[in-house]
């Protein structure tokens, strides 16, 4: 062993010189380097957790959020169907209630057009029975005038065929 230590020159001092410098070294990157980074390393973990813990609350925020959505959504929707058709139901209530309306005017001016056309009728009927009635009193006139008592039917009716 010997041989060994003078062929690599081995000190022993040097050698417990050397430990002493790494066991300063080694202790002075534990403390001043190596507890800071496992401290870092740490604070680093927990705020990943943080992050990922956070991350998953959101999620579930939002899944929770989005199907409040669908649900208000799918609510006004269906407020929307049911407005839209009670609209419509009052439209046709509205529709059928001007067309019965507008039946019943209809047939209120039928009603008024028969009376007046009753009307305008029996007034030209009563207008006509008076023309008529001038007219043949007008001959009868004109006959007794010409002729006097002794008027024959044919000498009539050539005199009434005259005045027209």
């Amino acid at each position: 062993m010997e041989s060994i230590i003078n062929t690599f020159h081995i000190d022993w001092k040097i050698i417990i010189a050397q430990a002493v410098n790494f066991l300063i070294v080694f202790l002075v990157l534990y403390f001043f380097a190596l507890k800071p980074l496992n401290k870092l390393m740490a604070e680093r973990g927990e705020k990943i957790a943080r992050g990922v813990n956070d991350a998953k609350t959101n999620s579930e925020l939002l899944a929770a959020t989005k199907a409040e959505y669908d649900a208000a959504l799918a609510k006004a929707r269906a407020e929307a169907a049911t407005i839209f058709q009670e609209g419509r139901k009052k439209s046709e209530v509205k529709r059928a209630e001007m067309l019965e309306e507008a039946k019943k005017d209809v047939e209120r001016l039928i009603m008024n057009g028969k009376k007046t056309l009753e009307a305008e009728k029996t007034k030209m009927v009563d207008e006509a029975r008076k023309e008529i009635v001038s007219l043949a009193t007008a001959a009868a006139e004109k006959i007794l005038k010409k002729h006097g008592d002794k008027v024959s039917g044919s000498e009539s009716a050539k005199e009434i065929e005259s005045l027209n």
